[in-house]
């Protein structure tokens, strides 16, 4: 058995009977309906970007109403950093060598034949929908009704494709993919059954492009840099390869807008003409002269400020926070709509609410935007999670992306199979003690050579330690004291006095990948 049984709730197909107690010697039966899910999910949202999480740069009340009313997951994480492979580890509850979307290779397709938690909910009598950011290749299986943005989406007046039918849409993707969600519950669906309905918002991925309404939305803000901007990468080969550097690898035109008209040489870097046009040839002349009223003056301002060197870097990080921010903004407003409407149709108490993210992002650390890395900023990902009458607070337990299926098909009565690799982790949610809980994490990344220069590696994080092996062109060990490191700038892998430590997260290591049968252990023995 590779998941934690529970007792069945919910029959399969209908209402169930449970046990309620008015006193100590009287018992009658209640009927409970089975529970509805709206799983949330943002592209690259980071948790600090989550003021439930982090109070520094924003604040998100309809998200953080989640984790108020319900559970702050703080030791969440993802089985493979990267957009398509997290969404298939999720719908699957395997990882990715399991499910075989290991990366974003041009033309990967997901296999939508083989076994998801969303078929088995239908089998048991759910309806299902997928709205938004699908990113998988292959059409959806699974949903009764879906209605997907093309490959990443785009931000404007995007065009969908609706059970098998491409339209446009115009207006602002957030606010789409909400509109669709909420009328989806409350005009498509067949209200005698339960439901399971994924939000799946193409925001904050990059370009970061606010809505036109919150272009200016904190312009006098200046952020805090982190500590670590300035990163130089020692005992790190890894680190000091990658092309994701906000310094070094974010375009002033194509990242942050700066689509020069004369395309005049102005710093240690051009502008070219080619952004604005990218940008803004698909928006309407209202929506282009709203955009160009925001950003024409930073053009010019940039311009004549000819900046270089520290200034230049610093400002691209401001630049980038403010954009970011804003389209955080958005997805908050947004969430803020469907509990209201959840709360309005008496529907709020009979669901559950998921906020999450396909994985983590960097906001300046190590210098770096993007993700991919096993370090905690892109490993870590936001969990909060509203059961109704579940726990209240913090749920500190190690929990992955592959648990999320099984965690919803127990909560639906529906048997976990046992090839899932994930467990459910509904106990947690309802305040259980769950004294054989999960001790460490398994994660592999695959996608080099690719965009970002990312090695591919794999690797085990316990409780205090993290052991990663980078793999491919490049074979090297880190291994670090999160305790005592937890920016992870410090590899002691190799040090003198590590190596009993080394030894045991290598065993820890292997069991994981032979658990999970992951083949990649029958090359790297080491």
């Amino acid at each position: 058995m590779n998941h934690i049984t529970n007792n069945v709730l919910y029959s399969l197909t209908g209402a169930a009977m449970v046990t309620s107690f008015s006193s100590c010697k009287e018992q009658k039966q209640v009927e409970k309906k089975p529970m509805n899910i709206v799983y949330i999910m943002c592209d690259d949202h980071s948790f600090q970007t989550i003021s439930a999480y982090d109070q520094r740069y924003i604040q998100t009340p309809n998200i953080d109403r989640i984790a108020n009313e319900g559970a702050r997951f703080t030791n969440s994480f993802v089985a493979n950093s990267l957009s398509g492979p997290s969404r298939a580890c999720m719908l699957t509850g395997k990882h990715s060598h399991a499910n075989g979307y290991t990366d974003n290779a041009d033309g990967a397709m997901f296999d939508g034949s083989q076994q998801t938690f969303p078929k088995l909910l239908q089998q048991a009598g759910y309806q299902t929908a997928m709205i938004g950011k699908w990113h998988l290749g292959s059409e959806p299986t699974g949903f009764d009704h879906w209605d997907i943005l093309i490959g990443q989406g785009d931000y404007y007046n995007p065009t969908f494709i609706r059970n098998g039918e491409k339209l446009q849409r115009e207006g602002y993707a957030t606010n789409i993919v909400t509109d669709m969600a909420i009328n989806w519950m409350d005009s498509i669906r067949d209200e005698s059954k339960p439901f399971c309905l994924f939000i799946h918002h193409k925001a904050p991925h990059r370009t970061w492009m606010p809505d036109l309404c919150d272009l200016d939305l904190y312009e006098d803000v200046v952020y805090p840099m982190p500590e670590n901007f300035y990163d130089k990468y020692e005992g790190r080969i890894p680190a000091s390869k990658q092309e994701m550097s906000i310094i070094k690898d974010m375009d002033l035109v194509y990242d942050l807008k700066l689509a020069d008209k004369e395309n005049e040489i102005h710093s240690s870097e051009a502008l070219e003409p080619r952004g604005r046009y990218m940008y803004t040839d698909a928006l309407t002349p209202e929506q282009k002269a709203a955009w160009d009223k925001h950003y024409d003056p930073i053009i010019a301002k940039f311009k004549k400020d000819k900046l270089s060197g520290k200034a230049l870097a610093e400002w691209k990080y401001q630049q980038y926070m403010h954009d970011y921010l804003r389209v955080i903004h958005s997805v908050d407003r947004n969430v803020g709509r469907v509990l209201k409407y959840l709360e309005e149709n008496n529907l709020l108490e009979n669901t559950l609410i998921v906020y999450t993210s396909d994985q983590g992002f960097y906001m300046g650390e190590h210098g770096w935007f993007d993700k991919r890395f096993m370090y905690e900023e892109s490993f870590r990902t936001p969990l909060l999670v509203r059961l109704p009458e579940g726990k209240k607070g913090d749920i500190d337990q190690m929990v992955q992306n592959i648990d999320y299926g099984p965690t919803i098909l127990d909560l639906a009565g529906v048997q976990v199979p046992e090839d899932m690799h994930g467990v459910s982790f509904l106990p947690l949610l309802r305040g259980e003690e769950v004294p054989e809980w999960r001790k460490s994490l398994y994660y592999h990344f695959y996608e080099f050579p690719a965009e970002h220069a990312v090695r591919r590696h794999y690797g085990v994080r316990t409780d205090r330690y993290k052991l990663i092996h980078f793999y491919n062109d490049i074979d090297c060990w880190e291994l670090y004291d999160l305790q005592e490191d937890p920016q992870e700038m410090n590899n002691i892998y190799g040090k003198p006095g590590t190596e009993e430590l080394t030894k045991e997260l290598k065993a820890e290591m292997l069991k994981l990948q032979e658990q999970y049968d992951d083949p990649i252990r029958e090359v790297y023995k080491d």
